[in-house]
């Protein structure tokens, strides 16, 4: 597929700043629809944690943070807190060239520029779930999006299955996008085809859409733990 070749660094400063703004004046206790555990203090706490524990993976080379909780509970202040672990998880990512080693999701990708683009994916994700949590989604960009799919297909869904998370799938699920040039497969054997635009794709496979539509053999493979 075509798409601009992409500044990490750069999509992951918007996504980030488009985060932070957003819980400025959130409603903290607002519910997360896909999360139906989580509130908005929630989601903040868990992306910012997020970014600590990336960072760490980088700067230590291990996975072995467990990052600190905020105690703010004005959202002027969380975004504050949110907006400082963004900046130190960039600065890092800025700091340590794209080739450096680190710990990584992806045991055939052991560089710090994973992170990179990870963490684009996973703020950009952690953006639309606060969007919609206070009714305002906005749609992903294609390409982005499709990318976000192939690194599901390619790195998540595998690594799942390699950890016990996942079962590998009985059936095998066509992924095609309608607005990009996209078209991958999870599975083997004839494949059940789901057809949409590339957010839908992404969101489905992070269990931000519903499957009841969809082929029986496709929604249980996608309602499987295909994301951590």
């Amino acid at each position: 597929m075509d798409h601009p070749t992409p500044d990490w660094l750069a999509l992951l400063r918007a996504r980030t700043d488009t985060f932070a703004d957003l819980v400025r004046d959130a409603d903290l206790d607002a519910p997360v629809t896909h999360r139906p555990d989580w509130t908005v203090h929630d989601l903040v706490a868990h992306l910012g944690g997020v970014h600590e524990w990336a960072a760490h993976a980088v700067v230590a080379g291990d996975p072995d943070l467990s990052p600190e909780q905020p105690s703010a509970t004005d959202s002027r202040e969380l975004a504050e807190w949110y907006a400082d672990r963004a900046a130190h998880l960039l600065d890092v990512l800025t700091r340590t060239p794209s080739d450096a080693p680190a710990w990584t999701l992806d045991r055939d990708d052991r560089t710090a520029g994973f992170w990179r683009r990870r963490q684009v994916h996973e703020t950009a994700m952690h953006v639309w779930d606060l969007e919609e949590a206070l009714g305002q989604p906005r749609p992903i960009d294609p390409w982005l999006a499709w990318d976000g799919v192939l690194e599901v297909v390619d790195v998540l869904h595998p690594r799942q299955v390699r950890l016990g998370r996942a079962q590998p799938p009985a059936d095998a699920v066509r992924l095609i996008a309608t607005d990009v040039s996209g078209d991958v497969t999870i599975g083997h054997g004839d494949p059940v085809v789901v057809r949409d635009r590339a957010e839908v794709l992404l969101r489905l496979l992070w269990h931000r859409a519903d499957v009841t539509a969809l082929d029986p053999r496709a929604a249980a493979l996608l309602s499987a733990a295909v994301t951590p």
